[in-house]
């Protein structure tokens, strides 16, 4: 796989670059609430600025179904001209035709040209090849810097890299690293800590990495499914039944003697996710009151884990330990954030919900990394091959072009 820079030694001041960001940042009443997407490819727009390239900036925004004015990028680039300081030209029309390639002739060196919504234009989903060489057109390189979207075979992701010369970023360059370390040769002891209310999407992971994993701090959908079928009362939280024969056997692996499981033994109970007008503290074994459900982990469970975390070398954290975006069930998750901003060993924090949190409870900055990439960071640590990196490393066809 070639790489953006082997890319800068090729490049001459004024070639046009196709750039793929994950700049699907989130928004309120027409604004950006969360910069941070942009931010972590701002090294690698940056690197290209420096180099002369005129940038063809693309991302998606949202999830439309067809042309929404309020999902357009205009917000997007507006965000990252406040954080570059220099201009970004927004183009509103797809698919980019002569006018598009008037503006891009008339960009000077270093300049960034934004395209529209690419999730606008139906051949985007289905990778269409004659969408991909429509946005290819007019450029002499292309770049992937959207590790986020690389597990999706988009035609922005995957059939461009087939229309240009192709080359990775350099967030998706540090993804893969740090993230193939985890998956592949991980520092031993080997701890995941799996929260949050998806228990499915964790299964590949941690079947992965099984033989290679010390311990599990079990949270959210994953703790209650465990407890639900060990007899455990938890009154009407969600569970996930139908995975639990699978999670079992995955985790006692081949010999019998999986990584350890540690479940919470206490937990803070509401009857609400959003606006519980009741909570309680309770002890694993007791049965909630009626209508309520497990909703945070408790105090001696956060003690719990914080002994179990003492001796690990590398921590994995996906998923929060309860619904931190409620108030009265934020103090587990909390907890966790502030001892994994003090340990000494490499903690790697990956999927939507856990890097919010991280960033909610200031600890973004203390941790090795923060993944950009949710569904993408769990199919590379289960072993998939990401599309969007597999086009990137097809070599063969690289040179061939």
């Amino acid at each position: 796989m070639r790489t953006i820079t082997d890319l800068l030694e090729l490049l001459q001041p004024g070639d046009p670059v196709l750039l793929r960001c994950d700049l699907n940042v989130p928004l309120q009443q027409g604004q950006v609430t969360d910069t941070n997407r942009i931010e972590a490819s701002l090294p690698t727009i940056q690197a290209l600025q420096k180099a002369g390239a005129r940038i063809v900036l693309m991302t998606h925004l949202g999830r439309p179904e067809g042309i929404d004015p309020r999902l357009s990028t205009a917000v997007v680039a507006r965000a990252l001209q406040g954080l570059l300081g220099t201009e970004v030209v927004h183009f509103d029309e797809l698919p980019p035709g002569p006018r598009f390639h008037e503006q891009l002739a008339g960009l000077p060196a270093g300049g960034i040209l934004m395209m529209e919504n690419l999730r606008f234009h139906r051949g985007e989903k289905s990778n269409d090849r004659q969408w991909a060489a429509a946005l290819a057109h007019g450029c002499r390189f292309y770049v992937n810097d959207a590790f986020g979207c690389s597990h999706r075979s988009h035609a922005s992701v995957v059939a461009v890299a087939s229309c240009l010369p192709s080359f990775a970023g350099l967030l998706l360059m540090r993804e893969i690293e740090i993230l193939s370390q985890l998956r592949d040769d991980p520092i031993r002891p080997f701890w995941i800590i799996a929260g949050g209310a998806k228990v499915r999407d964790k299964i590949g992971v941690l079947a992965h990495l099984a033989q290679q994993l010390d311990g599990v701090i079990c949270g959210g959908g994953l703790a209650n499914t465990l407890l639900e079928g060990a007899g455990v009362p938890v009154g009407q939280s969600t569970t996930e039944p139908e995975s639990l024969s699978q999670i079992t056997q995955l985790l006692e692996g081949q010999t019998g003697h999986g990584p350890e499981m540690v479940l919470p033994i206490d937990f803070i109970t509401g009857d609400d996710l959003t606006a519980p007008t009741h909570t309680q503290q309770i002890v694993s074994g007791e049965e909630p009151q009626p209508g309520m459900m497990l909703l945070d982990v408790g105090p001696q469970s956060v003690e719990l884990f914080t002994r179990k975390l003492q001796s690990a070398r590398t921590i994995f954290w996906n998923g929060p330990l309860g619904v931190f975006e409620t108030k009265q069930f934020s103090g587990g998750t909390a907890s966790m954030a502030k001892m994994l901003a003090q340990h000494p060993g490499q903690v790697v924090v990956g999927g939507g919900d856990s890097a919010a949190a991280a960033r909610l409870f200031g600890i973004a900055d203390s941790v090795h990394h923060v993944s950009t990439g949710g569904g993408a960071a769990l199919e590379f640590l289960g072993g998939s091959v990401l599309p969007g990196i597999a086009a990137l490393a097809d070599l063969s066809a690289g040179e061939s072009r």
